[in-house]
Formats: structure tokens, C-alpha cells, sequence
């Protein structure tokens, strides 16, 4: 029996969040665990939490700077969701 559609379709984003340089590490053991991912760029160290598929996931986009700052003020966006939803948005609008 294949795949859903939706699982299908994540499985792409995934791939395609790896090709735009994340780096993803398997945070607990199991074809399901939860996945982290971070992408360094000159500007931006953009982290991307995977927990669960419909809900759970989160990602962050976060200006790289030499000032210390307190509290999250180089956080320039945030989304959070299911994971079709996170990956969608970090592939097709947060440019490396």
C-alpha cells in the first residue's frame, strides 16, 4: 500500500529544506522521532523543529549579529503548526 498524499508531499519539503541547506539531526529514535534542522547563512541561523505532522512543529528565523542582545529582538519571523505548514513556508519564502 503507498503512501498518503500528505506524507508523500512532506517527504518533498523535507528534501527540498535539505537541498536549501538545513542540516537535520533525528532527536529520538524511531522512523517518526522528532527531527531539529538549523541552516547557518551569512545572515540568518534559521531552526526548524519537526515534532509531530499535523501538529507540533515550529521554525525560526533569526538575524545573525555580533551585539548582545537580550530577549528575542533579532528574531525577525516565527511559524508554528503542523508540519506541511512549517516546511511550506520556510522552503518558499525564507530564502537562504
Amino acid at each position: 500500500m503507498g503512501e498518503s498524499p500528505d506524507v508523500v508531499i512532506g517527504m518533498r519539503l523535507l528534501d527540498t529544506a535539505k537541498r536549501h541547506g538545513f542540516v537535520f539531526q533525528l532527536l529520538a529514535p524511531g522512523p517518526d522521532g522528532p527531527l531539529w534542522g538549523v541552516r547557518d547563512t551569512e545572515q540568518w541561523r534559521d531552526t526548524l523543529y519537526l515534532g509531530g505532522f499535523s501538529t507540533g512543529c515550529s521554525a525560526t528565523r533569526s538575524r545573525k549579529s555580533s551585539l548582545i542582545v537580550p530577549g528575542d529582538l533579532l528574531v525577525a519571523e516565527r511559524v508554528s503548526g503542523g508540519a506541511l505548514h512549517v516546511l511550506n513556508v520556510v522552503v518558499s519564502s525564507w530564502s537562504p
